[in-house]
């Protein structure tokens, strides 16, 4: 695959997951936030499991599998999007993408916290600090409304950490199953306890569905579920995980516009400034192994033959 046809999947990937947070709002105007996300999960499930019966590939997890599995979709799926869909509640789509830019900023810290061997820079301490700076600043908090102005921040930044721990504790424990096998037991796992949640929280069940409602989920399933982790794993393959934790940053453009575009709504200063501070933080955290990555990529690029006239 050439990196022309690379880039353009990486920013219909952007642009797919961008237009997601959207998405989530139009669906929330009906359906309580852990409700519609384990709804969500439901459907990409059936969508998966249907595939894996049609295809003749392995579907059962080995005894070794289950704990990435479960813990994959406990805090990839389950945690991260109860307190994601909880945080759009308050926060617009745009201003959840961005705050999701510190997940490739507290991964890295996370490991080497919970990796023995692993330690902390101190230019990476420094750039985990300006990412929580990025934090406060999007936050910007009103003294006389505390609660309101913070309470959509925390949410997302808690779905950010919990989207982190759970890669940290997946790390390096890849499973006997293929990548569909793999994500259909996750989402299975994350879609129970979005259901256990839903009821234990009383949330309502909407008697009606409207048709942008049942669009909203069958988009945010088929379409960003399980459409863009096909796409995601098959970057992810050719890319490496440097160049695809960039995706974090490109996401949020899509959000913004979509949120302009279909809810009207528009990115304040302040969440722009957090943005910056954000991806410095990144650049901190992994500046070394992104000058690795380029220095890579200049070097396939000096040894590929020019092409012909």
């Amino acid at each position: 695959m050439s990196r022309r046809r690379h880039a353009g999947l990486f920013v219909l990937l952007a642009a797919v997951w961008g237009t997601a947070f959207m998405v989530t709002e139009v669906g929330l105007r009906t359906v309580p936030p852990t409700l519609l996300a384990a709804v969500r999960f439901d459907v990409a499930t059936l969508v998966l499991a249907g595939y894996l019966a049609l295809s003749d590939v392995n579907w059962r997890p080995a005894r070794r599998d289950w704990y990435p599995l479960v813990a994959g979709g406990a805090l990839l799926v389950g945690v991260h999007h109860a307190f994601l869909f909880a945080g759009q509640q308050y926060v617009p789509s745009a201003v959840a993408s961005v705050l999701l830019g510190l997940i490739p900023v507290v991964t890295p810290a996370l490991t080497r916290v919970t990796v023995a061997d692993e330690r902390l820079s101190p230019i990476a301490g420094v750039g985990v600090l300006v990412g929580f700076a990025g934090v406060a600043v999007i936050a910007n908090p009103d003294v006389s409304n505390l609660l309101a102005d913070v309470r959509g921040v925390a949410l997302v930044f808690a779905s950010a950490l919990a989207f982190a721990l759970g890669a940290v504790l997946t790390y390096d424990r890849e499973t006997t199953l293929s990548h569909p096998a793999e994500q259909a037991w996750m989402m299975l796992v994350g879609s129970a306890l979005l259901h256990v949640a839903s009821a234990v929280l009383r949330e309502p069940v909407p008697t009606a569905w409207p048709v942008e409602t049942v669009g909203a989920v069958l988009y945010l399933a088929v379409v960003a579920g399980v459409g863009g982790f096909v796409l995601y794993f098959l970057l992810l393959d050719a890319l490496g995980p440097v160049e695809m934790s960039l995706l974090e940053y490109v996401i949020p453009v899509f959000a913004a516009f979509a949120g302009w575009l279909a809810l009207d709504q528009s990115l304040s200063g302040t969440t722009v400034a957090g943005f910056g501070l954000i991806l410095v933080g990144f650049l901190l955290v992994k500046g070394r192994t992104v000058r690795a990555e380029l220095r890579r990529w200049g070097a396939r690029e000096d040894a590929r033959p020019p092409a012909d006239d």
